[in-house]
């Protein structure tokens, strides 16, 4: 491998998604290939202060609020596609946990269509695997509910909500022809049909 690649995982909450990232990890290492594991959440600077405007959306829903939220995650997405992924080796595999496909389940006033074009417009890097983590809603909502921490969502509360975020997520997947991958068996089926695509990707 002489080049790096950038693997976005993005989905619903309660989806398995972290569990499946720690297994590709696993695999791929296996296979002697670095990976570099990271997280929007973690890489992003002003992380607090756009969730401030967060948890003010969820108490008064605003599409003005939500315009303003969906642009201040594309300023950090670009911030971390300089300062963060151009740090990163050249011949790795880069795992991000979230990217801007995530906004497709959590955003809900403000059109998938337009929220790309803005994170478009101020060069974000776009992955080069999207993946899809999906699993029935009702099976996520249970998943969730077993956790100590719960579903520990800021916008999403009803399980109609998740039914909702869910269906977004899969129809804006299907649409633009990213990767979905089904998390509704074993780990291990999950992790082979990820680590096939990026397999097929490199």
């Amino acid at each position: 491998m002489s080049r790096q690649l950038f693997v976005s995982l993005d989905g619903p909450k309660g989806t398995g998604k972290t569990t499946l990232l720690e297994s590709i990890t696993q695999v791929l290492r296996a296979d002697n290939r670095k990976v570099i594991r990271l997280s929007e959440q973690k890489s992003d600077p002003f992380r607090a202060e756009t969730m401030a405007l967060v948890n003010r959306l969820a108490r008064n829903p605003s599409v003005d609020l939500e315009q303003d939220i969906c642009e201040r995650f594309a300023v950090s997405r670009a911030w971390i596609s300089q300062n963060v992924l151009t740090k990163q080796p050249g011949n790795c595999i880069i795992l991000m946990d979230r990217w801007y496909p995530s906004d497709a389940a959590f955003r809900r006033m403000v059109p998938f269509a337009e929220i790309l074009q803005r994170n478009i417009k101020l060069n974000v890097r776009a992955p080069d695997l999207h993946v899809g983590v999906v699993t029935a809603p009702e099976i996520s909502w249970e998943r969730a509910a077993a956790r100590s921490r719960g579903l520990g969502s800021t916008v999403i509360h009803r399980l109609e909500e998740h039914v909702a975020c869910t269906r977004a997520f899969e129809q804006e997947m299907t649409n633009h022809g990213w990767f979905l991958c089904r998390n509704e068996g074993t780990i291990e089926e999950a992790t082979m049909q990820v680590i096939a695509e990026i397999y097929k990707t490199l």
